[in-house]
């Protein structure tokens, strides 16, 4: 199995700004406000050049599911000033995981591990996703923040 085949297999486009390829494979009914109740996408990254997930934070809990291929290296900011590398993945007893919450506001981007080709994955969100909620990350903004993850925050972030 390669990128390629599971782009054509599952019609991945590209995620605008964010990076990656996605479908969005289910939406909930509307909302009174006019969000869905909740939104789900398959996505694929992988360790070409300058693909990755940039860092952006959203208004409601995103759940990440590893799926298949390699895995996925996160860098969160959370809104207090704390910061973790989590690894979405299948070796459990090593510390990764195959499913990951991420906090409304936190800062989120992500990246093959190194050494690995793609990662298959998949994000579901309750209330749904919309692009109005998606904030893109600032590389000097978050820099002055979290000064001690300047070199993560340049590689993840992009204009």
């Amino acid at each position: 199995m390669t990128p390629d085949e599971l782009v054509a297999h599952y019609g991945l486009e590209p995620i605008p700004r964010e990076g990656g390829r996605f479908r969005q494979t289910w939406a909930g009914p509307e909302r009174p406000d006019g969000r869905p109740e909740g939104t789900a996408i398959i996505a694929l990254l992988t360790d070409a050049p300058g693909d990755f997930s940039a860092l952006h934070r959203l208004p409601a809990d995103e759940i990440w599911h590893f799926y298949l291929g390699d895995p996925l290296q996160f860098l969160l900011l959370a809104p207090d000033g704390t910061s973790r590398t989590p690894v979405l993945g299948t070796d459990v007893l090593d510390g990764q995981h195959p499913q990951l919450t991420v906090p409304a506001g936190t800062w989120m981007g992500a990246r093959v591990a190194a050494g690995g080709a793609w990662t298959l994955f998949g994000c579901t969100m309750a209330p749904g996703f919309t692009h109005e909620g998606y904030e893109h990350g600032d590389a000097a903004e978050l820099t002055a923040r979290h000064p001690d993850r300047a070199a993560l925050i340049a590689e993840l972030c992009r204009p």
